[in-house]
């Protein structure tokens, strides 16, 4: 899989078999760090993750403690993924930087209690007020 910034600086390819699964997160911080009603964003182990272009991080200390780092266009500094200390090797995606965003179809929605009023989520797709419980996210994200 294959996606980019806004400007097209950077690009980068994920290196899995199938697309990875998404969840998008309504909570303010989420909203507020892209200007939108939510994230879309997907898990990948960071080792698949190969990119090429003007990257910068920007670190930041998160509300939990955990070291986090956010990797950015250097030109246009479109958000791409972030790692964070107390997720050794996974990178969390924007999946809306993905070349197929379009076919994307979320698995999960999480901080529910934040969303904005217009958001109608479908009745199918699992919904939290606040955090998931991880083992129950990560059984919809990564069913056996």
């Amino acid at each position: 899989m294959a996606g980019g910034c806004r400007c097209g600086a950077v690009r980068y390819t994920v290196s899995v078999e199938e697309t990875p699964p998404i969840y998008c997160c309504h909570c303010l911080i989420c909203q507020t760090g892209s200007g939108s009603a939510f994230a879309m964003q997907a898990m990948v182990a960071e080792e698949a993750l190969q990119a090429s272009g003007p990257i910068e991080a920007y670190r930041l200390t998160a509300l939990s403690g955990a070291e986090a780092a956010h990797m950015v266009c250097g030109t246009c500094h479109t958000r791409l993924w972030n790692v964070n200390s107390a997720r050794p090797g996974l990178a969390i995606l924007r999946a809306g930087t993905l070349d197929a965003s379009d076919t994307l179809v979320p698995r999960a929605h999480i901080w529910t209690r934040r969303k904005q009023p217009w958001i109608v989520i479908a009745d199918d797709v699992p919904q939290y007020p606040e955090n998931a419980p991880v083992a129950e996210l990560a059984a919809l994200l990564f069913p056996r």
